[in-house]
């Protein structure tokens, strides 16, 4: 185990998934000597040469066009959309190309090895354009997954896991968590399961759900609804698309109450697919209305940004009302 923020666990599993692998290849604006915005590359330019890591030209439609055409050839590309904000230039490279490959060809041919970074979320004063959260726009398509860790070790992981999975995957890194999440991380190879949610803690009254940079916001509102003697289970999703219905549900059947939490805004957010699915699965079982606690609907400001982000205090109160309807 090595002592690592989740920078430093991030730059630690594309290293261990180039050592390991020379099909692996990472690229994107200023990923080589520079190491990236946030140095998530560093040295491996250095290490693995030019030809494994560089930079691109500023265009996120031909990051990812470039992509999947070296995923199409049997590569293992890690690209890098330096902010999520700026992925949308390649939106329909993901959508109409990335997701479709496997699809349209009967799997005569697939991008499946393909890999897409991006640093996502608020919390760092970036302002309209450094800290959206666009994962529900992709979880609409089917033929991708989506991933957000947590901490170091679930970022180590998530991420070895989405490079060797056979699915093209988006992996959105809570960029406030950068340097601030720190934690102990095995130093050898190791994947986190896909598509499979992590109760972190066993509650009885009310299940509250998160991912990314919010469970530690979950984290300091279950503190405070347990001094009150409400008893929470925390739920990370770690993966959105495919997530994890059967886990979540069960959680609900057996507290009847469920608290969802991201910084995206309200409408068309994933929560409302969460809370719809639920309502189907657990209906009998609710003893109070799915609660949303998420970013406003308004474009993500600079100055009021705390205002604009669900807080701990914004969950506490809900996780209070469901409890109390």
């Amino acid at each position: 185990m090595t002592q690592m923020n989740m920078l430093q666990a991030i730059n630690n599993a594309l290293d261990t998934a180039m050592a390991a692998d020379e099909r692996v290849l990472c690229f994107g604006e200023d990923v080589g000597i520079f190491g990236g915005v946030f140095r998530a590359t560093s040295n491996l330019q250095q290490k693995y040469g030019k030809a494994r890591c560089f930079n691109t030209p500023l265009v996120e439609q031909g990051i990812i066009g470039f992509a999947n055409g070296l995923a199409a050839q049997g590569s293992v590309p890690v690209a890098e959309i330096q902010f999520a904000d700026y992925i949308f230039p390649a939106f329909d490279q993901i959508v109409n190309e990335s997701a479709k490959f496997r699809y349209r060809s009967g799997n005569l041919f697939n991008v499946g090895g393909l890999t897409i970074r991006a640093p996502y979320g608020g919390g760092i004063a970036g302002g309209l354009y450094h800290s959206q959260s666009p994962e529900a726009y992709f979880a609409h398509t089917p033929g991708l997954k989506i991933v957000v860790p947590r901490n170091p070790h679930q970022a180590k992981g998530l991420l070895l896991a989405a490079i060797h999975d056979k699915n093209p995957t988006l992996f959105f890194e809570p960029k406030r968590l950068y340097r601030a999440s720190v934690g102990d991380v095995p130093d050898e190879d190791y994947q986190l399961p896909l598509g499979e949610a992590e109760v972190l803690k066993e509650g009885t009254d009310v299940t509250v759900l998160g991912w990314g940079a919010q469970m530690e916001v979950i984290e300091h509102a279950v503190e405070m609804a347990e001094k009150e003697g409400i008893s929470c289970e925390v739920i990370d999703l770690r993966t959105i698309l495919p997530w994890d219905v059967e886990t979540v549900a069960n959680s609900v059947f057996k507290t009847g109450r469920l608290v969802v939490t991201h910084e995206a805004p309200l409408t068309g957010g994933f929560a409302g697919e969460i809370a719809a699915t639920i309502q189907e699965r657990c209906f009998l079982y609710l003893e109070s209305p799915i609660a949303r606690v998420t970013g406003m609907d308004t474009p993500f400001p600079l100055v009021l940004e705390k205002e604009h982000l669900p807080n701990h205090l914004k969950v506490y109160e809900a996780i209070r009302s469901s409890v109390e309807f």
